[in-house]
């Protein structure tokens, strides 16, 4: 079978990395697969996966146009029909779509393509981008437009940001055209948080099936480490935060409170801070710019006392089973996804409205009354990459 994904990134971040992780066990099955990507580099073992769509500049160039016209999704035209060309050269058997959003791919040329080429579609969602009129994200702001039509948004200056026009209501009614004129085109999602989102909204017509992303837990494991010693946190009880982007409805300005309440007893981590973020942190946070070295990340994993998400929209939440898998348990947000992924052996789920001392006082608990390792490893076993892969291959054969 030969198989084609498209996906913002390949190799890196988590929609990458479940590109690749798939890529390589059908490939291990005598597979063909190819990953086109359209921003930042590809880690070397992957290469031989990538197609790249156009080049940084039209990735520029786009995202000009969505600052200017709150266009995101309907620039590099050009680069796509170039795409398109090659796609009918390499002729697969299965298309399957993951983030099409990101500046470097044009919704309309490609969806024009996907309507008539009679392939068979799978469509990975890993955020709502697909059926609202700007947002990848809205539970934060508490908005519900994108259920009978985008207008006046109120993220128009968060990604994807528009300086100018708001154009949430022509883009809701243009997605939903494109989005709902592919035959058998079927629908993952990796929460039944998310799936119940895609049941409200205008791509009700097709089929969701709900697969849990995997992660791999032959690297993601309690691991030897020396990240205390190299930051000097022999004596320190250790939180931590992960994320590939930080900002408040992640839970950067939480973790900030959470510090000024924290007594010298306590550390925290966050990863994936950005350099001006780190400049604004207090003494008792430890900043940590992003990394694409899985080990390391599992490495740090293993050395926290305690995870904490404090997202308030997750629509999986693969940082918290990489915890997890590495053995440390978590406190998440009783927020969209994140519930699923709890339970009594690895973790608690908090109200989002609860107090900085009710989280320092369920912290303290955790750390007093430690949880099981195994129970925390076999929990997170259940997603193994593994089983992902197996459910989608068996959704690959279903629709040939």
């Amino acid at each position: 079978m030969k198989i084609l994904m498209i996906n913002v990134v390949c190799g890196i971040r988590s929609t990458g990395r479940i590109c690749t992780d798939l890529a390589d066990a059908l490939t291990e099955q005598g597979h063909t697969v190819k990953i086109a990507y359209g921003r930042e580099d590809v880690p070397e073992k992957y290469k031989k996966y990538a197609y790249k769509i156009g080049t940084n500049l039209d990735v520029k160039l786009h995202g000009l146009k969505a600052r200017l016209f709150d266009a995101a999704g309907f620039g590099s035209k050009r680069a796509t029909i170039k795409f398109i060309e090659w796609v009918k050269k390499y002729d697969p058997d299965v298309i399957h779509l993951h983030n099409i959003h990101g500046y470097y791919i044009n919704v309309e040329v490609l969806f024009d393509y996907l309507r008539t080429c009679g392939k068979k579609i799978i469509w990975t969602l890993h955020d709502c981008w697909a059926v609202t009129g700007h947002c990848s994200h809205f539970t934060y702001v508490k908005c519900n437009k994108w259920r009978n039509g985008c207008h006046s948004c109120p993220q128009k200056k968060e990604y994807p940001k528009s300086i100018l026009a708001d154009k949430s209501q022509e883009n809701w009614e243009k997605k939903k055209t494109l989005f709902t004129t592919v035959k058998k085109m079927v629908l993952v999602t990796p929460s039944c948080w998310l799936a119940q989102i895609v049941k409200e909204s205008y791509l009700t017509c097709y089929p969701v099936r709900v697969l849990y992303n995997g992660i791999d837990t032959e690297v993601f494991k309690p691991m030897p480490s020396n990240f205390r010693e190299k930051y000097g946190l022999q004596d320190k009880i250790v939180l931590l935060g992960v994320s590939s982007t930080w900002n408040q409805r992640k839970g950067f300005n939480d973790f900030i409170k959470l510090a000024e309440k924290l007594d010298d007893r306590y550390t925290i981590i966050l990863v994936g801070l950005s350099d001006k973020q780190k400049l604004m942190i207090p003494e008792n946070i430890i900043g940590i710019t992003c990394t694409n070295s899985i080990k390391e990340l599992a490495e740090i994993y293993s050395a926290a006392d305690v995870f904490i998400n404090l997202s308030v929209e997750e629509t999986f939440g693969l940082t918290t089973i990489e915890a997890q898998a590495c053995g440390t348990p978590a406190i998440v947000y009783n927020s969209t996804a994140l519930p699923e992924f709890i339970s009594d052996n690895n973790g608690v789920a908090i109200p989002t409205e609860i107090t900085t001392d009710a989280l320092i006082d369920t912290i303290k608990r955790i750390v007093k009354s430690p949880y099981n390792k195994n129970d925390l490893i076999k929990s997170a076993s259940n997603l193994d990459k593994q089983r992902m892969v197996e459910r989608y291959l068996e959704i690959y054969e279903k629709i040939r």
